[in-house]
């Protein structure tokens, strides 16, 4: 999908981010050159499923990196072909394309092997054997086909080819000595060396030079199972051309062939090509059929994916891989944190309770109406996220645009938002791992390395059972991953206050941001919703005090 831009939301995203992401990909469809597609970096939960399924939404596409892969390369189109072709029509299809090497495949497409114009000239050089045909298991058609042939009777009993070649230029006693059974015999236009071949129960007769065979003769071989043809060339050119009759398979390297994975990442590959330094390598995609080929001149000018973020701007939080993306634009919420970019962006960012909120304003701002489904997505998400405005990053103007969408949706607010919580908030059934990294971000301040978890529910009391297992895996996971603090906030949606358990060596810094003293490994703080708002900025003033 190199011709795409890809649309995405944070890590662990939430209904902001999915909703966000897919309306902001309609969007720009409709108002831009641009052929984006909305995608997300991890599971749905249980909320966004909700909404996507009341609007009959289709979930994004899971992405796990946007690094630049084979796939986002201009590769080569190649001509894939049968390993029972012969040596010289793969040789001519390599000159009418102007390539040197041609991936072998299967009746499926799926990959072979690959014959390369050494392949060719070098076996070709070294086959002085003159059992080459029996032995490479070469048709009856590819020598038609070489020689310009036309058959006069050929022999469907056994068509296998078994013996060695013979050039009949002999007088017909050496000719009698020299031919044996199943052999291929080259012969001019004398008759008794064509009847000595026969009655020595040739498998095949060559007649060169386009020389006429009397009906006595062809009797003669339909009587002893004996295949005559004949070719315009001369003797000569046709001996030498026979050669090449055999199968490409014969040649063909088939063991140990380096080719290349639509799926694989184009820094991965440079390293292979250093080391092996062919002059094309072939190209197969997930299913092993062969799509293409690439060379080294193909890592020049590499295509980059092209991204677009909504609902955040720090790296830890976005797509893995965005380094060797190229950035579009950012449409954000949230504070401006660390994302550079070589070129300047559009970079619209808000003091808003919701990214969905930014992206409707857009939607009316280009005169454009978005669908109801659109509307309903815009809407769900701006209550999710304002938590119906119970949250301090509510604004009048995420309160304005709902009013606006919800008539678009035909939704009634309160009902709808009843559901959605209700759906989105039961903790029943989820493991601790599953509670806290279904909305999980992690921040970089000043050198601390910062996580926030934040789960709400309509009955806190449910979260009891597994509190401790909980704070378990936070200890657990800020040893592996060197958290400096590591937080849960357990969000009560109908009352409004959170349970903040924390974990980490650095807790004075969560005691100074509150102003408060952690006897337990948890705290209740009423009134805060918001990580955004009332746990990021705090925290990040206790660091930088």
């Amino acid at each position: 999908m190199k011709d795409f831009v890809y649309i995405t939301g944070h890590k662990n995203p939430d209904s902001d981010s999915i909703c966000s992401a897919i309306a902001y990909s309609e969007l720009k469809n409709k108002t831009s050159n641009l052929k984006t597609i909305p995608i997300r970096l991890g599971a749905i939960n249980r909320e966004t499923q909700f909404i996507l399924d009341y609007f009959k939404v289709e979930a994004p596409q899971l992405i796990e990196t946007v690094k630049t892969q084979v796939s986002d390369l201009n590769i080569d189109n190649t001509v894939p072909i049968s390993p029972n072709i012969s040596v010289k029509s793969a040789w001519t299809i390599m000159k009418k394309h102007g390539v040197k090497t041609l991936p072998v495949v299967d009746e499926n497409d799926s990959l072979l092997g690959v014959v390369s114009l050494s392949n060719l000239t070098s076996n070709y050089m070294d086959i002085w054997d003159n059992y080459i045909l029996s032995k490479s298991g070469t048709k009856m058609e590819n020598i038609i086909d070489t020689l310009s042939a036309k058959p006069l009777y050929m022999n469907e009993k056994d068509p296998k080819l078994k013996g060695k070649i013979i050039i009949a230029a002999l007088a017909p006693n050496e000719v009698k000595n020299s031919v044996d059974k199943d052999d291929m015999v080259i012969c001019g236009n004398r008759e008794d060396s064509q009847i000595t071949a026969i009655e020595n129960k040739a498998s095949i007769l060559i007649i060169t030079g386009n020389h006429s065979v009397k009906e006595n003769i062809i009797e003669l071989a339909k009587a002893n199972s004996c295949s005559i043809i004949t070719t315009p060339h001369d003797t000569f050119t046709a001996s030498r051309l026979l050669i090449q009759s055999i199968p490409v398979k014969y040649v063909m390297t088939k063991n140990n062939v380096v080719g290349f994975n639509t799926e694989d990442f184009v820094e991965d590959i440079k390293e292979i090509m250093l080391e092996t330094r062919y002059r094309s390598y072939p190209v197969t995609d997930k299913e092993n059929k062969v799509v293409g080929s690439i060379s080294r001149y193909h890592l020049i000018s590499e295509n980059r994916k092209k991204v677009i973020l909504v609902d955040h701007n720090e790296t830890s939080q976005s797509v893995h891989g965005l380094e060797d993306a190229e950035l579009l634009e950012i449409i954000d919420h949230h504070r401006i944190a660390d994302i550079q970019t070589g070129l300047p962006v559009y970079f619209r960012n808000e003091p808003v309770g919701s990214t969905a909120t930014i992206v409707a304003t857009m939607f009316f701002e280009n005169g454009i109406r978005p669908s109801r489904k659109i509307a309903g997505l815009l809407s769900a998400a701006i209550i999710s996220d304002t938590l119906l405005f119970k949250s301090p990053t509510s604004t009048e103007i995420d309160k304005f645009m709902l009013n606006r969408l919800k008539e678009i949706a035909n939704i009634n607010v309160e009902e709808f938002a009843k559901q959605m919580f209700k759906a989105g908030t039961s903790l029943e059934g989820k493991t601790p791992e599953e509670i806290f990294n279904q909305d999980f971000k992690c921040f970089t301040i000043n050198d601390y390395k910062i996580g926030v978890s934040q789960v709400g529910t309509m009955y806190i009391e449910s979260f009891l059972p597994i509190k401790e297992s909980m704070l378990k895996l936070m200890d657990t996971i800020c040893k592996e991953q060197k958290f400096n603090i590591l937080m849960l906030m357990v969000t009560d949606i109908l009352n409004g206050g959170s349970e903040l358990l924390v974990s980490g060596n650095d807790k004075e810094i969560v005691e100074k941001a509150f102003n408060i003293k952690l006897t337990e490994p948890y705290v209740y703080l009423p009134d805060v919703v918001s990580r955004k708002k009332q746990i990021i900025p705090p925290i990040t003033t206790a660091i930088n005090a």
